[in-house]
């Protein structure tokens, strides 16, 4: 008798226990799925809203929608429903972006495919999150034009303050008329970790395009394993953007017309401004219909995009090594270009057109590039010495010259 009295309570303590646990799980989903959409539109790059929610013991739904900061070209809609368990919560929904002002459907009314579908698993007790979205195949023609496309997956991973993200892209085949580009497979490696409110972050990204070719009647071009890499950061000081591209080989009439790689970087982009542009154009955003336009919202911009230039940035050339066989040309280099920040005062993003204004902005630029191992018809064609095989480029006040003389004109 007595163990079949402690039976009762125990069912009910393991029914308390799991109720709480259940109740638990949905809160922290709720909250992460809060935090890291702030954080996304603390980046400043998107709006960012939820709506259509929903909170539940056991399901909870709703629908985010992510839009540029201005503009109306496009606006991504995700729908969700989260299905809650004690250890993980299930996440599915549907994908739909729009076009234009007129928020037309990218799929069912632009092109023929269903929407694409998104699942998605968060772990409770470490608070990961991993996910993937379908890219269905689908052919749509307009006219002479036809666009194939394979099909593709986007997957995604991570936790709050450090996200991953890989996408993959079948081949795509475009046809117009005579004219064809196919491209693909395009693979897409992102990963992007942040503090708090993106006050800090550092995004590193790879495109790598396996296939990229051009065809029509009077030019032939196919270039494989293009790719770009490139890694964004942002600190107290400034923001800094390193690239390269890699181009392992550009082929036409089947020689090869180019191969090689350029490396450059930007730097010495103010933060602090950087960050007050960035809280102007999401205080512009949230005013809606009212937000300013053109010219009234450069005249309010204008402040911080010029004190973004108070610490002279700076165009660093790292890496330039090309070949063109076909051409018998190569080109080795590297150098630098910098921006004069004193009196800021004297520059005006608004009276860019004017011819002396242009000039003012012109004559901040000083900076210079080493061109090794010259080929001969380029000296020839910039008027030195045939024996000629280091050029050496100087930017003063920016004027251009060219081994101590005035660059010539680019086109006679």
């Amino acid at each position: 008798m007595r163990k079949e009295r402690l039976i009762a309570p125990v069912v009910v303590g393991l029914a308390v226990v799991w109720a709480v646990a259940q109740f638990v799980a949905g809160l922290l989903f709720e909250r992460e799925l809060a935090r890291g959409l702030d954080d996304l539109e603390a980046r400043g790059e998107l709006v960012v809203e939820r709506t259509d929610i929903e909170r539940g013991w056991l399901t909870s739904s709703g629908t985010i929608r992510l839009a540029p900061l201005l503009g109306d070209a496009w606006q991504l809609e995700l729908s969700y429903k989260a299905r809650h368990g004690v250890l993980s919560t299930r996440i599915d929904g549907e994908t739909m972006p729009y076009l234009g002002p007129y928020q037309e459907r990218l799929f069912g009314d632009a092109l023929p495919s269903t929407p694409p579908r998104w699942h998605a698993r968060y772990h409770t007790l470490g608070g990961t999150l991993d996910g993937s979205i379908q890219l269905a195949p689908f052919i749509a023609r307009q006219g002479e034009r036809e666009l194939d496309f394979a099909g593709g997956e986007i997957r995604f991973d991570g936790q709050h303050g450090d996200w991953r993200l890989q996408a993959r892209l079948e081949p795509l085949h475009l046809s117009d008329g005579r004219a064809t580009l196919e491209a693909g497979p395009v693979v897409l490696e992102s990963r992007y970790a942040y503090t708090a409110g993106a006050h800090h972050f550092t995004q590193h990204d790879q495109l790598h395009i396996e296939n990229l070719a051009w065809q029509q009647p009077s030019l032939e071009l196919e270039a494989r394993d293009l790719i770009y890499q490139s890694l964004m950061h942002l600190d107290d000081r400034e923001l800094r953007v390193d690239g390269e591209l890699t181009l392992t080989e550009v082929q036409a009439a089947d020689q090869v017309l180019l191969t090689g790689r350029i490396g450059m970087g930007l730097s010495r982009i103010n933060a602090d401004a950087l960050r007050g542009v960035l809280a102007e154009l999401r205080d512009e955003a949230s005013r809606g219909d009212g937000a300013r336009e053109g010219h009234e919202l450069l005249a309010r911009l204008e402040p911080g995009l010029i004190a973004m230039l108070q610490d002279s940035p700076r165009l660093d050339v790292t890496t330039v090594e090309l070949d063109s066989p076909m051409l018998g040309l190569a080109a080795r280099g590297e150098g630098a270009l910098f921006f004069d920040a004193r009196r800021l005062d004297e520059l005006s993003l608004l009276e860019l057109d004017d011819e002396r204004q242009r000039s003012r902005w012109l004559s901040r630029l000083d900076g210079d590039f080493t061109w090794h191992d010259v080929p001969t018809v380029v000296a020839l064609w910039l008027g030195l010495p045939l024996d000629t095989r280091t050029l050496e480029i100087d930017v003063v006040r920016g004027t251009v010259r060219v081994n101590g003389r005035p660059m010539p004109p680019l086109w006679r």
